[in-house]
């Protein structure tokens, strides 16, 4: 049996107002909490919307390669998801690298 990578996906069309929820977030134990947003949507939200969320988080001054407390960022924590290339690619694309 394959393990399952990601959660919930969730498609349609999102407000702003509905990406910028996913930004409001509480770190409980020291994780950055841009961090904890960016897996939050990585796991709810299919690429296309997704890509919406960066580009409001970028334009928010939010810091796209926020790490975990292991030192991990969310694109190397995406990549290694057989499920999360694209995701982690969009994440790339907004970081410069």
């Amino acid at each position: 049996m394959q393990k399952k990578d990601k959660e919930k996906v969730f498609g349609g069309d999102w407000s702003q107002e509905q990406l910028r929820e996913f930004m409001q977030v509480d770190s409980h134990d020291g994780t950055d909490p841009d961090h904890i947003a960016l897996i939050r949507a990585y796991r709810h939200m299919v690429p296309a919307t997704f890509a919406q969320f960066v580009a409001l988080f970028v334009a928010e001054g939010r810091n796209v390669q926020a790490a975990d407390l292991q030192g991990r960022s969310a694109i190397e924590v995406m990549a290694s998801h057989s499920q999360g290339e694209e995701y982690a690619a969009i994440l790339q694309q907004a970081a410069g690298v």
